[in-house]
């Protein structure tokens, strides 16, 4: 097999996607004040070239600057990208700020979303159908392992580095609304804040039990924020009431309001919430699981239809990790990590 010739016709396919889609004249507005001015390598080249590792799957930045150098002529023809030394591209990936990447992919999502509404707002299927005017996220993260252990600001354990992407998902589509990045050994709790400040009055954020903190959830409830959240163990309530049996639906155990007692969760959420236990089916094999949720009108099985929908999420971190490079990291530096995950993601 020619490596270079599929190569070749793969900087061609490149070349349609980055000249038909990619709003490369919002980038000099992006960077026009920032401190670190581009000589060798412009902020538009980094970004591009980037992206063309993510798409050809490159496991080195060596191995991204010499197919950069090898097809020079090619891709001057594409936005006039150019090619950059080792020192010059590691640099910039480690010197300049990667809100620029951030704020880049952001602006493309919104214009995917303005071309084409049902881009971010795809339909609910099966049981979800019936909400069509709603947004339905899920909240959760997922842990990027990066190859240095010895990377000291993203020390995970004793012999592993890692950082942590959370993420708001959007269930329909199945597309980031919303991320930020932390620490590995950061609580997820730590992050739920900011997460949830992503969405409005109405929407339902789906999470983990990692993500249970009640002084949080009561404060979006507040807001009209609807939530739906796995229950911790041994959380101390008494029930005020509780539905009777022979109105349950089939996969229904429990359906109850309930008051939380515990000495700080009763101040932290001082209303009443709702407790369903469902009989759910995950990975062909049926689980007994909790939920909490501030919305009583709903049927409890839709609750559990709900929460299930939520695995969507892993569906699209498990496809991140799987069809991106994301494996090996062209720097260590902490901004290099960041520009070449939030390239990923604008390549996706």
């Amino acid at each position: 097999m020619n490596t270079k010739a599929t190569r070749k016709r793969m900087i061609s396919c490149y070349a349609q996607i980055i000249n038909d889609n990619v709003l490369g004249y919002k980038i000099p507005e992006l960077v026009k004040n920032e401190k670190i001015k581009a000589r060798k390598l412009s902020y538009d080249s980094q970004i591009y070239l980037l992206m063309l590792g993510q798409f050809l799957h490159v496991f080195s930045l060596n191995e991204l600057v010499d197919i950069s150098k090898i097809y020079a002529k090619e891709l001057s023809r594409i936005r006039g990208i150019t090619s950059a030394n080792l020192n010059t591209f590691s640099n910039a990936n480690r010197t300049r700020a990667p809100a620029v990447m951030e704020k880049f992919f952001w602006i493309m999502y919104d214009h995917f979303r303005k071309q084409d509404e049902s881009f971010v707002r795809a339909k609910h299927t099966g049981r979800l159908s019936r909400f069509k005017l709603r947004n339905i996220y899920a909240i959760d993260s997922s842990t990027i392992t990066l190859a240095h252990w010895c990377i000291q600001w993203a020390k995970h354990r004793q012999h592993k580095a890692a950082v942590k992407v959370h993420m708001v998902a959007n269930i329909a589509s199945r597309l980031p609304h919303f991320c930020v990045y932390g620490k590995a050994n950061e609580h997820d709790s730590k992050k739920e804040d900011i997460l949830f400040e992503s969405l409005n009055a109405g929407d339902i954020g789906i999470l983990d039990r990692a993500y249970n903190c009640f002084e949080t959830l009561y404060r979006q409830s507040q807001r009209g924020v609807i939530f739906v959240v796995r229950e911790k163990e041994a959380m101390l309530h008494e029930v005020i009431e509780s539905a009777a049996k022979d109105k349950l639906a089939k996969n229904i155990i429990a359906d109850e309001t309930i008051r939380l007692t515990g000495v700080k969760t009763k101040e932290s959420y001082p209303a009443t919430l709702r407790r369903v236990t469902a009989h759910v089916e995950i990975n062909g094999n049926w689980h007994d699981l909790t939920f909490l949720t501030n919305n009583f009108e709903w049927a409890a099985s839709t609750i559990a239809d709900l929460y299930k929908s939520r695995w969507q999420v892993e569906i699209l971190f498990k496809e991140l990790k799987q069809t991106l490079q994301l494996q090996d990291f062209f720097g260590e530096n902490e901004n290099a990590v960041k520009w070449q995950i939030w390239a990923a993601f604008l390549t996706h």
